[in-house]
């Protein structure tokens, strides 16, 4: 029997800062029945804006009001990195439910005082992470799972894109790492369920001439045998700013994809071409109806914490590996 707090009625969520993700969020909640907005931003004009625009039904001029007001049931952090813990901790021991974008932590074993807390106070903590949720990722699974391209040897996951890094994403103390921390950490999830069971990452950046790194290649081992690279970056030019082809090896057949979920093509026994779909391409509407589901029935959603710290860990492992290759 679940021991976290059921929501039950209205479920009325508070957006702790009012950035583009904060606004992509809001606007796919604001389509679900039976939930209520509110905002709050240290700039209360653009809470107030984004009120307006997203059909809230209050602001909050700081976090702390936010978090303490007996009319949220749960915080949505939104904010730079470096604070998501703090305000984790905060609206937990508040009572409140929350959801932390991703990167959630800096440390993996940060994890530990959320398990704790969330133990405690018998609330739950989400991280958002959309990529475990894309249509694409649940196809490949299916694929995978029924042996049509025989036993995986190689997996090419080309996550390579032009992003034009600016504001806190430049300062490391604020964003926590570079590219691989703040966006490469979609794929170590993406890489991480697909079925086969990831035991560990080797990190390599191809330069140190900038700082945050923007370019890195893992090389991924699985216990079933497979060897997989990722290649994740901020500075290679792409088609359409981010069109990419991805493969997989194996001892049957092969398995290219578009790296966003446009397409599957699938090469065994038999060819066939599949079209995940792209009104949820990116996995986020489903994710949020899993959290939301998660919150009126008490139970853990499809993503779970454990899993969340594994991603972390293998964050981090990257990072150590790639270190020690570049001395």
């Amino acid at each position: 029997m679940s021991t976290y707090k059921k929501i039950e009625g209205r479920m009325r969520i508070v957006f702790l800062g009012c950035g583009a993700i904060a606004g992509q969020h809001a606007k796919r909640l604001s389509r679900l029945a039976g939930v209520d907005l509110f905002f709050a931003s240290r700039d209360e004009s653009k809470a107030h804006s984004y009120s307006v625009k997203y059909k809230g039904k209050g602001i909050f001029s700081s976090y702390t009001a936010a978090i303490q007001s007996p009319n949220i049931d749960v915080v949505f952090i939104c904010t730079p990195p470096d604070s998501h813990l703090a305000l984790s901790i905060a609206a937990m021991t508040a009572g409140k439910h929350v959801i932390c974008e991703k990167p959630a932590f800096f440390h993996a074993a940060d994890f530990d005082i959320i398990d704790q807390l969330r133990q405690e106070k018998g609330v739950q903590l989400f991280i958002a992470e959309n990529y475990f949720y894309k249509p694409a990722l649940r196809k490949l699974r299916e694929v995978l799972a029924a042996n049509i391209i025989g036993d995986i040897k190689f997996l090419f996951i080309n996550a390579t894109k032009t992003q034009h890094v600016d504001n806190w994403r430049l300062d490391t103390e604020t964003a926590g790492g570079g590219a691989l921390f703040e966006g490469g950490i979609h794929w170590i999830n993406y890489i991480s369920n697909l079925g086969l069971t990831l035991q560990s990452v080797t990190g390599f950046q191809p330069s140190k001439n900038s700082s945050p790194e923007r370019s890195m290649q893992v090389v991924a081992t699985y216990a079933e045998g497979a060897v997989g690279t990722l290649l994740y970056s901020w500075e290679v030019n792409t088609v359409f700013k981010g069109l990419r082809i991805s493969r997989i090896f194996g001892t049957k057949g092969s398995i290219l994809f578009e790296s966003n979920g446009l397409y599957i093509f699938v090469r065994g026994k038999k060819w066939r071409l599949l079209l995940p779909g792209i009104a949820d391409i990116s996995g986020a509407k489903g994710m949020l109806t899993d959290f939301m589901h998660a919150l009126r029935t008490g139970e853990d959603a499809a993503f779970n914490l454990p899993m969340a710290r594994r991603d972390l860990e293998f964050v981090e492992q990257a990072y150590h590996t790639s270190a020690i290759h570049t001395k």
